[in-house]
Order: structure tokens, then sequence, then C-alpha cells
């Protein structure tokens, strides 16, 4: 399983994007970044989550940190959106083609507008999914956004 590709391990191949990826065993709890970042060694302030939400009926991706949750309100803003509330799974996992856990803002299935945290762009490097679980991706927040088109704002809460 651990040289297995993903979408997006092959988006940032195809991309000639500077990254590493991070193998680790999934134990089936549902935490999976806190997981991560545990089994890793990382500060979960570099650790991020990527999570659908619904604004105004369009699936919409926020990626934060594992330590902190997505303001929902915050992301709606962040679109120009007035509601937002979590994806249903089913949907999410659909849209993105990848399963939950194992979601990554990379390599979707259909891209979907993306807000990363603002924190990130204080960081050098950042770890997010690789589209499975277990599977942790090294980047520049800046590679990240570009790769996805995705916007910087603050939507995560304590």
């Amino acid at each position: 399983m651990a040289g297995k590709g993903t979408p997006a391990t092959a988006l940032l191949a195809r991309a000639k994007v500077e990254h590493r990826t991070h193998v680790y065993e999934h134990d089936g709890g549902a935490a999976y970044g806190p997981e991560a970042a545990e089994i890793l060694g990382l500060d979960p302030s570099q650790v991020f989550k990527t999570l659908v939400a619904e604004v105004d009926g369009t699936l919409t991706v926020g990626v934060v940190p594992v330590s902190a949750m997505l303001d929902l309100k915050a992301l709606a803003a962040a679109v120009g959106g007035k509601r937002a509330k979590m994806a249903d799974v089913a949907a999410a996992e659909r849209a993105t083609g990848y399963v939950a856990g194992g979601i990554s803002p990379l390599g979707q299935r259909k891209r979907l507008p993306t807000v990363l945290d603002a924190s990130a762009e204080a960081l050098t490097t950042m770890y997010c999914s690789g589209g499975r679980r277990g599977l942790e991706v090294e980047l520049s927040p800046a590679d990240l956004a570009r790769l996805t088109g995705a916007t910087f704002a603050p939507i995560a809460t304590s």
C-alpha cells in the first residue's frame, strides 16, 4: 500500500512540485489529522485537515490545522457566501473522489473552491492528506494554493 500513488501524488509529480510523502499506519480511529501529527511526530499547527462544506449550495473545501476547527461563517465569507454547513459525507466523497479521512485538497475529481487557513501562509512547509488514510504530503503552502486555486483566509477557530 505504501507505494500506491493517488491522484494527489500524481498531480504533484506532473506539476514537478517539490514535496515529500509521509506514510503511517492508520489505527482505525476517526481523528485522522491528530493521529498523523502524533505518529509522525509533527507539530499539529503544521498538519492540516481537508474539510468539505456546502456554502450556499456549492461544495467548498476548507483546509485548517488539525488542532483547530473550521469556522463555517468565516469560510462562507471567504468565498462571498452567506450560509455554510458541513457537506454530506457521500457528496464530499463523490465530488472529490476520495474517502472520508483521506480527502486531499489536491487531485480532486471535481475542482472545488478551496480556502486555506491564513495560518498556513507563515509556514515554510505544511502537511495535508495525500489522498489516502495514512498518507500525508509535505509541501509549501504557496504550491498547495497554486495547484488548488485556493485563497488564504482566517477560517480556523480553536
